[in-house]
């Protein structure tokens, strides 16, 4: 019978995808005020070049290994313990200007100034752009009374704190949140979902996984031998890997947890 249900946090709970999509908007928008230039293409630019910069960095190995992206190092303080935080916070400057620089360059503006302004304005638009999922409330607070709700996330402690600080109707609902910043290794590893379900008190056949990325949340899942949810917003085809159900949207784990609740 199911006790616990695991959630992840960005792109499941909150939309992180639309945050960072309005926070480039705004801007590549204010960029437009100082040059004739499409915002659309200064965006595509950027985060090419983000991409491609974020990988070069001695950094790279310790960001797949707590499994944080290039878009969360264009907004987060990395002001958390440890040295390959510390080294973070030694290169993220240069790398947010480095991006925009690059990205301006290919629509020929050498603009040093402004790519430091961009790096600067980014941060503070990600941090009004927070967006949950119109169903989230709902569903937390269906299933609150009758299962322990554990979040597991990957990233920065710092940057998923904040995130969490600015949407404060999320934490209540949670027993437990696991980040793997703290914890030292993020999903999919087999420890980080082994040690949720310590926190939990319960059995993997006990418990599900709710996520988006199947490379993350769904492998880690199917390692530690536990059911799981596939959020397939996009509709995509997975040749590799098979998650336990798959949905489109988050409302439609309601009826599968009722059945796994029953089993």
């Amino acid at each position: 019978m199911l006790k616990a249900v695991i959630f992840d946090l960005d792109d499941t709970l909150l939309w992180d995808e639309k945050s960072v999509s309005e926070a480039f908007k705004a801007t590549c928008d204010f960029a437009t005020d100082y040059y004739n230039i499409d915002p659309y293409q200064l965006e595509k630019n950027v985060r090419r070049h983000a991409e491609r910069i974020y990988m070069n960095y001695e950094t790279y190995e310790f960001t797949k290994k707590i499994g944080t992206g290039p878009f969360e190092a264009f907004w987060a303080e990395y002001d958390d313990d440890g040295e390959g935080f510390a080294e973070l916070r030694e290169i993220v400057p240069e790398y947010r200007k480095l991006s925009w620089q690059e990205g301006l360059k290919e629509l020929d503006i050498e603009d040093v100034q402004l790519a430091e302004q961009l790096a600067h304005k980014f941060p503070e638009e990600r941090k009004k752009h927070i967006y949950l999922y119109d169903e989230t409330i709902e569903v937390l607070e269906k299933l609150k009374n009758n299962y322990k709700l554990l979040l597991l996330t990957n990233g920065s402690p710092n940057l998923q704190q904040l995130k969490l600080f600015l949407s404060p109707e999320l934490e209540p609902y949670f027993d437990h949140i696991v980040i793997s910043g703290d914890f030292g290794k993020g999903k999919p590893s087999i420890e980080i979902f082994n040690y949720a379900l310590s926190l939990l008190e319960v059995e993997k056949y006990e418990t599900v996984m709710i996520g988006d990325n199947p490379f993350t949340d769904i492998l880690g899942a199917i390692k530690a031998g536990i059911d799981s949810i596939w959020i397939n917003h996009h509709r995509k085809e997975l040749e590799e890997i098979t998650p336990t159900y798959e949905v489109n949207r988050l409302r439609e784990i309601l009826p599968i947890i009722k059945s796994l609740s029953k089993s």
